[in-house]
């Protein structure tokens, strides 16, 4: 296939001499993905008072969150390989537009129906950007040394919504919920007017069909997949409804994937799964959303419904995070030219999990210097990793698939992350026996605390596998020296 890449390519193939134009569109396209993560986890904090401002049950709440999942995991694939096909500057403006209408609508509705539908479409539109963002950066800036930097910078602007999604929830709920919805217009708007002049126009693909039918299967088995994981503690996992949607998900896979062998263009070359940095990668961002995301779950729910803390001041409580995260734009890229991305991820997440495990010590009067302050710093330090990953994902793809690619990696962020959030929650309710005493609370979520250290851990040795086997390689080669004789 011929490369779509822009002429941009050439002339950033120094990391160290970059155009303000580059820098420009760089940091839009950071902005866009800075939002992105915010709206997963910033609408959290707003859910109590959205329920009682609106007479929300608790279930409804909890589709303000799916709904945004359901529309990012089950639409990240078709997203990135729409940008491939169809142009990556025209997909992606596109769905930048949508993002910021459904946002404004959000803000405006006072139906819990119809806010669970602007929470999807935002997501559906997220689906699209996300992927699309990074290929546009893949393909504008050289493999290397120039890429590194530009992904360390531009998953650390994601890594960082993830992480300030409770700051800025705190903040707006402060205000009036409605503002946590408000707030992404007009920066949405104000970095689509900056896309549209610095984001250069692209060519589609050269070579490429239309596998709608493809992109019929793979939509449905992913949206069918996050939404069997997000309503299975609430019905069972164990229920005939569970057990059958996820048959049928099977089912949805087996056909897509008979689809994709026999179809001259297909919406997933699935030759692309057997590239093995790609895989990694999904596993350990698996490894790393999953874990935060249930930790952040958990520390939500003890100290604000069980401690009482207000949202400002658990929001202020976990800022640490998102200043580590920010902070690490100015050396990731570096660690990773002097260590690889393989030793960066294991020894991060490595870290993390034991910011976790130190959480085990909570208590029902916790002080927040000697006890909270050490745990979360450590937690911070598992997203330094966060663009190694992203590099480890995207290196040696071509650039006609770096679209793809950057779905596929996305897609295992979003979805893995709501099937360990989901088993976190499952372990949850299983040791839940309604004494809602904090001393009672602490001992049910100290198990899902346990979990999602495990997961990290389980991240760490993916990651590092990749070295062990390189060195088992390079021994494997080395003969062995010859016994000198002497006498």
């Amino acid at each position: 296939m011929t490369s779509p890449a822009t002429p941009a390519a050439a002339s950033a193939t120094d990391a160290n001499v970059w155009t303000t134009r580059l820098w420009g569109m760089l940091i839009t396209l950071c902005i866009v993905l800075f939002l992105d993560g915010l709206d997963v986890s910033m609408i959290g904090v707003a859910l109590p008072s959205i329920g009682n401002e609106l007479d929300l049950s608790t279930s409804t709440l909890q589709w303000l969150v799916s709904g945004y999942i359901l529309g990012y995991g089950g639409l990240l694939l078709l997203g990135g390989r729409t940008a491939d096909l169809f142009g990556r500057r025209k997909v992606f403006l596109i769905a930048l537009a949508v993002f910021a209408v459904a946002s404004l609508a959000g803000g405006l509705v006072s139906s819990g129906p119809l806010l669970i539908l602007t929470r999807f479409i935002k997501g559906l539109a997220a689906a699209f950007t996300a992927p699309t963002g990074l290929s546009i950066i893949t393909t504008n800036f050289a493999e290397g040394p120039a890429r590194n930097k530009a992904l360390s910078i531009y998953t650390v602007f994601g890594a960082g919504g993830y992480s300030s999604g409770l700051l800025f929830g705190g903040l707006m709920t402060g205000v009036g919920w409605r503002w946590t919805f408000l707030l992404p217009v007009p920066i949405a708007l104000a970095a689509l007017a900056a896309a549209w002049v610095l984001v250069p126009k692209d060519k589609p693909a050269e070579e490429g069909g239309h596998d709608l039918f493809g992109a019929l299967l793979s939509t449905s088995a992913m949206l069918l997949l996050v939404y069997t994981v997000v309503t299975a503690p609430e019905v069972g996992w164990a229920s005939a409804r569970t057990l059958g949607s996820f048959a049928a998900v099977l089912v949805l896979f087996a056909g897509f994937v008979a689809v994709e062998k026999r179809v001259k263009h297909p919406l997933v070359r699935l030759g692309i799964l057997r590239k093995v940095s790609l895989v990694r990668a999904s596993l350990a961002i698996v490894a790393v959303a999953g874990s935060y995301f249930s930790w952040q779950f958990i520390v939500t729910m003890y100290m604000q419904d069980t401690l009482g803390w207000s949202p400002l001041k658990l929001s202020m409580a976990l800022l640490p995070v998102g200043l580590m995260v920010a902070l690490s734009a100015v050396f990731s890229d570096k660690l990773v030219d002097r260590f690889g991305t393989g030793p960066i991820i294991g020894v991060t997440m490595a870290v993390m999990a034991v910011g976790y495990l130190m959480f085990l010590r909570l208590d029902t009067a916790p002080s927040y210097w000697t006890m909270l302050l050490p745990a979360i710093m450590l937690i911070g330090i598992g997203w330094v990793g966060f663009p190694a990953i992203n590099i480890q994902a995207t290196n040696g793809i071509d650039d006609d698939e770096q679209g793809l690619a950057a779905g596929v990696l996305q897609t295992s962020m979003q979805v893995g992350a709501a099937i360990v959030l989901a088993v976190t929650t499952a372990i949850i309710a299983s040791g839940s026996h309604g004494d809602t005493s904090p001393t009672a609370m602490l001992d049910t979520y100290r198990p899902g605390l346990i979990f999602a250290a495990a997961v990290s851990i389980a991240g760490a040795l993916v990651a590092l596998s990749a070295f062990f086997v390189k060195r088992t390689k390079q021994a494997e080669r080395t003969p062995e020296p010859e016994l000198e004789l002497v006498g």
